[in-house]
């Protein structure tokens, strides 16, 4: 029994996640990337324990841990006051009850040490410029056209191609574009030693006010601090589009004025960058994720809101998962494990899916709801800002 031929679509996180856990398994890989060098922009992401399981799982342990900040904690607080509101302790705590920590690190630093994990592998071709088009699953293969001079073929293809995926509609038969949904992200990134002490952090600070939240963490091994905003809003820019250049005025003019101590912090970042949020519905089935020989992975599968820190987290398991259900596989058992891989993963992601969803309505609260919101948190914060479901397994 031959080692099955995978094709792997982008080379996001996702991708190189699902690459590097395939080829770890024996499988030989190709992967396309549609830009002529691999490169991540964006923000900081936030890897509970459950992603830094699956992490460690792929070798990318040491790397990790020198690129990675390790907060103490979870803070919430008031955006109108400024007020502590509930306090969740991460460090030690995290690792006792998880058994790994709750890391912050930026999009770009894991980017590259998971694609640093896949060149070394020599388990995985990757090819540069080359964007899939369009692919046919047919009896024992996939074919798949692409922007290059040539078709591919292989026994599956893995269409980890983000949000505006094009492998999607070959699994769903759906080629309607996400929902746009009235929220706007900005992010800025700033060295700690810019900031006065005031401003420096070593914990994650959430700030709740109405319509609005701010997010700020350290990453870069705690030399950088990272700062998103994120509001009920009309949309930043072209959807597709999530490095738009932006500005302080811009991001006040959608959320009014903040509490002093965020405010300080808002005002001292030298430039924002941002972005329109979409999401789709939560998953309703495994026929959502894969079919024949075709299986979706991350965004493309099941985009989601960033109110529950684990968009990135979900494409590392999923790749993870993937790998796993392909184990040992020979070419024509591919199907039936894709649909395992399926049958294993739709689920969680859609909790994970409606939670985030969930938790925009809780985090941007107004009138009583916020009031409740508020009241619970200061009474119950550990055990509500704990999640054992998501962190444990």
């Amino acid at each position: 029994m031959r080692a099955a031929h995978i094709l792997v679509a982008g080379g996001g996180i996702a991708g190189l996640a699902s690459a590097l856990a395939l080829g770890r398994r024996r499988h030989r890989v190709d992967l396309f990337e549609q830009a002529v060098a691999f490169s991540e922009i964006g923000a900081g992401i936030q890897l509970g324990p459950n992603v830094v399981h699956r992490l460690q799982a792929l070798g990318v342990w040491e790397p990790l841990m020198r690129i990675a900040a390790k907060p103490e904690a979870l803070v919430v607080r008031s955006a109108v006051h400024g007020g502590e509101i509930a306090r969740l302790p991460l460090g030690n705590a995290m690792l006792r009850s998880y058994g790994a920590p709750y890391l912050c690190a930026h999009r770009a630093d894991v980017h590259g040490l998971l694609l640093a994990a896949v060149r070394s592998s020599g388990a995985v071709t990757l090819n540069t410029g080359t964007r899939i088009t369009d692919a046919v699953a047919r009896a024992g293969a996939v074919c798949v056209a692409s922007t290059g001079v040539r078709a591919w073929e292989g026994d599956a293809l893995v269409g980890a191609d983000g949000l505006w995926s094009v492998v999607r509609a070959r699994v769903t038969g759906d080629a309607s574009p996400p929902r746009e949904t009235g929220h706007t992200a900005w992010r800025a990134l700033v060295a700690q030693s810019a900031l006065p002490a005031s401003l420096r952090s070593t914990q994650i600070s959430v700030w709740l006010g109405p319509r609005l939240h701010a997010v700020a963490y350290p990453v870069r091994r705690g030399e950088a601090l990272n700062v998103v905003v994120l509001a009920e809003a009309a949309p930043a820019g072209d959807a597709h589009d999530w490095d738009q250049a932006s500005s302080l005025s811009a991001l006040q003019a959608a959320t009014g004025r903040t509490d002093a101590s965020l405010q300080a912090l808002l005002d001292a970042m030298p430039a924002w960058r941002a972005w329109t949020l979409c999401d789709r519905p939560p998953l309703s089935g495994p026929e959502q994720m894969a079919g024949e020989r075709v299986a979706l992975v991350g965004d493309a599968a099941h985009p989601m809101l960033p109110y529950l820190a684990q968009g990135a987290g979900m494409a590392i398991e999923d790749g993870v998962a993937l790998a796993a259900a392909l184990d040992g596989c020979g070419a024509e058992a591919v199907p039936e494990r894709l649909e395992r891989y399926a049958r294993a993963r739709w689920q969680r992601n859609a909790q994970v899916q409606a939670r985030a969803r969930r938790n925009g309505e809780i985090f941007h609260a107004t009138g009583l709801m916020r009031f409740g919101r508020d009241t619970a948190l200061r009474w119950l914060g550990p055990r509500l800002l704990d999640v054992p479901w998501l962190y444990g397994a």
